[in-house]
């Protein structure tokens, strides 16, 4: 989920559909779309569907997703919480492996 919201942070007025954001993530809309119905329910997107004439266009109407004010303002903070809980403490950032004698595996 962290890596669909970055994308909708890279420029929150920048509309994304679907199918852009399962090549640039490579995934497949089995996992794209619960993800973006989930982001809805939440209150962090809002969807729309494009107003064009699928015959003229030659595709289905694609619908787009944009982050909500509110939304992007929660992006931000939940991102920004779960980097603090993987974040490696100073005191354990210690070059090699302790216990392990230089040039031994």
């Amino acid at each position: 989920m962290a890596a669909v919201v970055k994308i909708f942070l890279r420029d929150v007025a920048e509309p994304q559909f679907g199918f852009n954001l399962m090549q640039q993530l490579r995934i497949s809309a089995g996992t794209l779309y619960p993800l973006l119905t989930k982001l809805r329910r939440a209150g962090w997107l809002a969807a729309e569907t494009e107003d064009i004439d699928p015959k003229i266009a030659g595709r289905p109407a694609r619908r787009y997703y944009t982050l909500t004010p509110g939304g992007a303002v929660a992006a931000v903070r939940a991102l920004q919480q779960s980097q603090a809980l993987y974040e490696v403490p100073r005191s354990a950032r210690r070059v090699g492996r302790p216990g392990l004698a230089r040039g031994t595996t």
